[in-house]
Formats: structure tokens, sequence, C-alpha cells
């Protein structure tokens, strides 16, 4: 496991920002970051009006890479009381719009395990540090891509409150260990979800369990991979793809994600 695990103290980031958003109560920063001399950009949301620090939630983009849907989701959660940080885990301004675009993006991003925490930690360090936080209290959410990646950040032990994992892949070379993973765990997967067979829903289970991991999992019957994102429509007719919008799953587990993150940062 240490060889999964990169050194921070490698890991250099530097932040500036790129521009400013203000939108009624809610306010939104483009900001760009470099790790390991890369640049990557991401997009804080977070109300100003609100008294005091709040809860801060990570959100991890799809396959296509930093995008509107990302952005849109952090002021999804802006507007529900936290702060919230799209991060970018493919860098240089990488955003697909052909899925072999996308699989290439996804495969450079993923094929140094170690590039992938410092990814994720450089972007965690940069949202606990932001005046609107508490520190102490982190979540992840991710979509596709993104739900693999908040969950294998659970699995490596990272100190998160709780992680989500919307229609994300859930087997992993990297397996939860008992005693590691600090963070309660829930997903959502589609039931017709061709990329999310049911042997990896019930390995994921009996990972966890095995693991004493706290998991919910919900599976919705008959919807497909991509369920959340209204754009998965069109991307199933453009390229052939198995993937489609469900309006009452995605709704569903939003305020199901909003609910854990009630019960979560209250303890």
């Amino acid at each position: 496991m240490k060889a999964l695990i990169p050194s921070l103290c490698a890991t250099t980031l530097t932040l500036s920002l790129a521009s400013t958003q203000v939108i009624a109560e809610m306010q939104t920063e483009t900001v760009e970051y470099t790790v390991d001399g890369s640049t990557f950009t991401g997009y804080l949301a977070w109300d100003d009006e609100a008294e005091g620090e709040r809860p801060g939630v990570l959100v991890v983009h799809e396959w296509w890479g930093h995008n509107e849907f990302a952005r849109e989701q952090a002021e999804r959660l802006a507007a529900s009381g936290y702060s919230a940080l799209a991060l970018d885990m493919y860098g240089e301004g990488k955003v697909a719009d052909h899925p072999e675009d996308a699989q290439k993006f996804m495969k450079e991003a993923t094929s140094d395990p170690d590039k992938v925490k410092a990814r994720f930690m450089a972007a965690m360090e940069l949202l606990q540090n932001h005046d609107s936080v508490d520190s102490d209290r982190i979540a992840a959410q991710g979509y596709c891509f993104g739900g693999a990646v908040v969950l294998n950040m659970a699995r490596l032990g990272v100190d998160l409150d709780g992680v989500v994992s919307y229609h994300g892949a859930l087997g992993s070379p990297i397996q939860a260990e008992a005693g590691k993973v600090k963070a309660r765990v829930q997903v959502y997967t589609g039931g017709a979800d061709q990329m999310v067979p049911s042997e990896q829903v019930a390995g994921l289970v009996r990972e966890m369990q095995d693991a004493e991991v706290d998991l919910t999992l919900v599976s919705f019957p008959g919807v497909l991979h991509s369920f959340t994102n209204p754009e998965a429509d069109r991307i199933a007719s453009e390229f052939d793809m198995p993937v489609g919008y469900d309006q009452a799953a995605a709704e569903r587990s939003w305020n199901g994600t909003l609910r854990f993150y009630d019960e979560i940062f209250a303890e």
C-alpha cells in the first residue's frame, strides 16, 4: 500500500486567481494552481453572506474533464450551504468532446496512482485554506471517473468525513483495509449500467463489509450510466453509448447526498 501513497513534500502547490464572479449572495472564483509543474483549473463556489465557516465539498468531474457540469454541481452545493471546489484531475486545460479523447485523458491521469492522490490532495488543501471553510469538515463527491477517484481516496485513508460516488466504477486494485478508512461512503449506481455491472456492486459491498466501512449503496432499477447528467441522452445519440439521464434517479441521489452531509457534518 505504501507505493500508492505519494510523498506530499514533493508536491508543489501555487495558486493564482483567474476570475471572480458574484451572483446574488453566491460567489464563484476560477482559480489556477500548479501541482508538480502542471497547471490545473479549479472552480470555487460559496455563499458570501452566510456567517462563519462551513463544511467544504470537493467535486470530481466525469471522464470528460473539468467542464460546465462539474461547475454547476459546485454551485448547487454552495446554494445548499457548503463551500465547494470543482477540481481538475487532468490539468493543462484538457476537456474532451469525444469519448476517444476522454478515454485518453483518463488513462493518462490514472497511469500513476501517486499522481492521482497528489492532485486530489492539492485541491483539498486549496479548499481547506479558503476563508469560508471549516478545514476539519471536508467531503468529496465524484461522477463517473470522479466517483472512482473519491472511492479510492477513501480506500487510501484520506481524512474525509464522507465520499459520494455517482455512477462511478466500483472495482479497484486499491482495496479498503479495516481501520484505515476514515470516511463514510455513499454510492449511487444504475441497475442497468453496463459499465458498472452487478459483479462490481457485489464486490464493493463485500470489500466494504470486510473493511468495516460505513457504506450506503443505492441501485436504481433500469437506470443507465451517467444518470445525473442531462447531457447523457445527447451523448448516447451522438456516440452510440449506453448512457442516459434519469431525472428521478438524479433527484433522489442529490437529495440523499444532502441528507448524508447533514448527518456526517453534525457528528
